[in-house]
């Protein structure tokens, strides 16, 4: 520990001399109300602090103390389900002990309940020898979760003895024989959340994260352990598409990171999730979630360590065996802190002020998800899903967040604020979006299905690129100057827009397409493409099928609205399809082979 003297304030930014003992990282208390704040520079005995709380009415002269330890979480059963702000501090007990809406300069108060009584089965018995990551029993958290306590890391030996019944989270459940002597544990651990937990192996992503989202899963979809980013400008709808992907992903866990938004957002999340069954458990989804919340409101150093405390917490439960997801809204934000920080430490501004080293704490950031083998015996795998909403300034993707978010990440669904204003959503554009998984994505979901997905998803994406380069000779010469073939392209490819791919997130049957659905889905409008080409090659012309199949066209635009339990169904369309070109080339005098 060590005691200096403030020299100077400016906004979050505070410097105190005579701190030659301290360390960077060191966390430390702030003048006489005891402010937390961080040390990141240290110049001979001058250290500037970052302060996570306002300093408004803290001067020269005063005390500034060191704690030793670096900023941390509180790692134990009792996270899921809560609202932690960006240094995890609980927001619930802190206002029923401040008895206020607000948050109170200085107020000290424990991250996790001390007194809730959780229990605990050990899964080891006596006399077995255990490492780093070992589970040495469980306690079950939620209905959903399964909380698996592990030996801290660095920590191996004999259990010299382990109990089974009901503790808090600070009192022994076991002792190790180790060789600096016998070590009594609890059930919870502390980790700098700058520091990524360690890992025996990364693994190569292979499995998709189904969001129930079609653009997404469909078109550009995003591996377990893969990275993506969701850039789009104000009201494109980032936001929405995270909150859908947090509700309905399939993934054990979710770690949502409000940073810097609005706080209304979090209140829709805080006022939604409990309401809403997950569908894979049949429970509430605030089972499997955890919130970190540090709005646009609150104070901006404290801002910029909410992604490290939610990431530190998706690797825990990693650890444990789970597969994760861990949303950032939003990481521009995230950079503005940064920014102001650099910018009050007199660093050299990068581009557009932003600090030479963003792109590198960015990569930091993406670099910690992954699948992975866990430490402790057994080859335990977890994986974490980074998505990361981007707020570029008027929808410009070219600026540094942005394009240092893209470097790193291999998905990237590009917002497009024209379609949000033509109310298509999700907002994601088909023909600048990408993911880099798809091959390999596509072709683990048709193994799945027995078909040929990624031909299927090939196709449509090329119908809608056909259709914008045709939209463009439509707008010079007018729709009567394309061919028969090309006018039914723009019908398909109208088809997959507006009957596949947009999706209400505020319908009860559309907010969730399961991956079986999308393929029904979109197996049905390539195969009215089909049937309308054959019957094109066989005489029929395009304003008969037009005309000769609009009722099945209507069906297929309302087959987003059929429920899972009905999916069965789909193929009457189909069917519907073939009877109505039938009739079409019957009526024309044609006669079919099929």
């Amino acid at each position: 520990m060590s005691k200096g003297t403030i020299v100077s304030v400016s906004g979050p930014l505070v410097t105190a001399k005579g701190m030659e003992t301290a360390n960077i990282q060191d966390i430390c208390r702030v003048g006489k109300l005891g402010l937390i704040g961080e040390i990141i520079e240290m110049r001979n005995d001058v250290a500037s602090i970052q302060v996570y709380e306002e300093t408004s009415m803290v001067g020269p002269g005063e005390v500034v103390e060191t704690t030793g330890e670096a900023l941390s979480v509180e790692l134990a059963p009792g996270m899921i389900s809560q609202m932690f702000d960006g240094i995890q501090r609980p927001l619930d007990e802190f206002m029923e002990k401040t008895n206020s809406n607000f948050l109170e300069r200085g107020m000290s108060i424990e991250p996790l309940n001390r007194e809730k009584q959780w229990e605990f089965t050990p899964s080891l018995e006596e006399g077995t020898e255990v490492s780093e990551g070992d589970i040495v029993g469980i306690v079950q958290e939620t209905n959903v979760i399964e909380h698996r306590i592990m030996v801290p890391h660095g920590v191996k030996g004999k259990i010299k003895s382990i109990s089974a019944g009901t503790f808090t989270i600070s009192e022994s459940i076991y002792v190790l024989e180790t060789e600096d002597g016998d070590k009594e544990f609890t059930m919870m651990q502390k980790w700098p959340v700058r520091r990524g937990r360690p890992i025996k192996t990364k693994l190569n992503p292979e499995e998709p994260l189904i969001t129930g989202q079609r653009v997404i899963d469909t078109f550009f979809p995003v591996a377990k352990g893969g990275a993506a980013a969701v850039p789009g400008p104000f009201g494109a709808g980032k936001t929405v598409v995270q909150h859908q992907i947090a509700k309905w992903a399939d993934v054990d866990l979710v770690v949502y990171v409000g940073c810097g938004e609005r706080g209304n957002e979090m209140t829709d999340v805080i006022n939604e999730f409990p309401e809403l069954i997950d569908p894979n458990t049949g429970e509430s989804i605030m089972e499997r979630t955890v919130l970190i919340a540090n709005t646009s409101n609150m104070p901006v150093a404290a801002r910029e360590a909410s992604i490290y405390t939610g990431i530190t917490i998706a690797e825990y439960f990693r650890d444990m065996g789970y597969s994760v997801a861990i949303m950032a809204d939003s990481t521009s934000r995230w950079a503005e802190a940064l920014r102001e920080m650099s910018g009050r430490l007199e660093e050299m501004p990068g581009d557009e002020g932003y600090p030479a080293y963003l792109g590198s704490r960015l990569a930091e950031y993406y670099e910690r998800a992954g699948k992975v083998v866990t430490l402790g015996s057994g080859d335990r795998t977890g994986s974490i899903t980074a998505i990361g909403a981007v707020s570029p300034p008027g929808g410009d993707t070219s600026e540094p967040v942005t394009q240092n978010t893209l470097r790193v990440a291999k998905v990237f669904w590009g917002l497009d604020s024209s379609l949000a204003q033509r109310r298509h959503f999700p907002s994601i554009n088909w023909l600048n979006s990408y993911s880099l998984y798809s091959n390999e994505m596509n072709d683990y979901v048709g193994k799945q299905l027995g078909e040929d997905w990624n031909g299927m998803v090939t196709r449509a994406k090329a119908l809608l690129q056909d259709e914008s380069e045709l939209q463009e000779i439509v707008r010079l010469v007018g729709v009567e100057s394309l061919s028969e073939r090309d006018r039914l392209k723009l019908v398909v490819a109208r088809m997959i827009r507006e009957d596949f791919l947009q999706q209400n997130a505020f319908d009860d049957v559309d907010t969730y397409t399961s991956r079986n659905k999308q393929y029904e889905m979109l197996y049905t409008i390539l195969n009215y493409e089909d049937q309308a080409v054959r019957a094109m090659d066989l005489g029929a012309y395009y304003d008969e099928i037009i005309k000769g199949t609009e009722d099945v066209r209507e069906r297929i635009g309302r087959m987003k609205y059929i429920s899972e339990d009905e999916i069965k169904t789909i193929e009457t369309i189909r069917t519907q399809t073939k009877d109505d070109i039938q009739t079409v080339l019957e009526k024309g005098g044609v006669e079919s082979d099929a």
